[in-house]
């Protein structure tokens, strides 16, 4: 076993090793031990000894007792923002699979299912159209379990965090009207059938970047909540995929719309009468540098049938 270093033995072995699992071999010591004399190091010498894994134990979470605004601190990394799933029994979009591609490449720190992955088409208080095709609450349960399960595999230990949609929500909705005494029992609560995601109303990152389901409605919808929050927002809902810069005395702060993941056609719209929709298939990414958030970049879905998509200046299948 190596001789115990110094603490400037330590910070030097770690810029020429800056990884937690390369230490441990370096050192012949326990990660674990690793893990709490990095931190003790930072604290006293006011230091970042930062990793060069993105998904890395350098983004703090912090969940609040009520579970309402979670607070995330991130000096450097990815988080991917996917929204509005609807994911249908059956049904595998063009944007689900370059989210779990771009998630095997990327590695990100972070995946956030930003609302709405449950349709919830019975459970909701809309009756249903003609004698449309709806599948039950347990088909569609079922196949948002199948298809979370592709990116909890593709994330490994990266984190999962889900922010409530509108449409979440009907699932614990429905049963808290019919059967409020079966509160609190297993299975009566949408998050505990997804036992490795996070749950919260929105998620801030370093105090000045926002991700929650929906605020403002509307054509201007991202434009008024870049300029009525002060913060960047990253929003689902309105399934509108796109990214408005704003500036002032401040700096630059960004509204992005993450789009949905799932083919702005498919059978869980048929209530739209087959009218056009100004609405896209993709979803976002955010990297931070430095604290700081960089231009959000989008991926779009081009051709859903051909499975063609397109990031950051090419054009591939999915």
């Amino acid at each position: 076993m190596r001789a115990a270093c110094s603490e400037e033995e330590f910070i030097a072995l770690w810029h020429k090793h800056p990884s937690i699992s390369e230490m441990a071999k370096v050192l012949d010591v326990s990660e674990r031990n690793l893990h709490a004399r990095r931190r003790r190091i930072e604290n006293k010498r006011k230091i970042k000894l930062g990793s060069d894994k993105p998904q890395s134990p350098d983004m703090k979470i912090t969940m609040p007792a009520d579970s309402v605004r979670v607070q995330v601190e991130m000096e450097n990394g990815v988080i991917i923002v996917g929204s509005d799933k609807h994911y249908w029994p059956g049904l595998v979009s063009t944007a689900h699979r370059a989210a779990v591609s771009a998630i095997k490449g990327m590695k990100p720190n972070m995946y956030i299912t930003n609302g709405d992955a449950f349709d919830g088409p019975t459970a909701g208080r809309h009756g249903r159209i003609m004698w449309e095709a709806r599948p039950s609450v347990k088909q569609e349960l079922e196949a948002v379990q199948d298809r979370l399960a592709e990116i909890e595999k593709a994330m490994g230990n990266g984190a999962l965090h889900w922010n409530w949609g509108n449409h979440d929500q009907r699932f614990n909705t429905k049963l808290s009207a019919m059967v409020p005494e079966f509160e609190g029992v297993p299975g009566f609560n949408l998050k505990d059938h997804f036992p490795r995601w996070k749950f919260g109303m929105s998620l801030m990152v370093n105090g000045h970047t926002m991700v929650k389901h929906r605020w403002h409605n509307g054509i201007h919808a991202a434009y008024n909540n870049v300029l009525k929050s002060g913060t960047s927002v990253v929003t689902g809902h309105l399934h509108a995929l796109q990214v408005r810069p704003y500036t002032d005395y401040n700096g630059t702060r960004y509204a992005v719309d993450t789009g949905t993941l799932a083919h702005p056609f498919g059978p869980q719209f048929t209530y739209a009468e087959d009218s056009p929709a100004n609405h896209r298939s993709g979803f976002a990414v955010l990297t931070f540098h430095k604290g700081k958030l960089m231009p959000p970049e989008l991926l779009e879905v081009i051709d859903e049938e051909a499975g063609l998509v397109f990031f950051r200046g090419v054009a591939f299948t999915v």
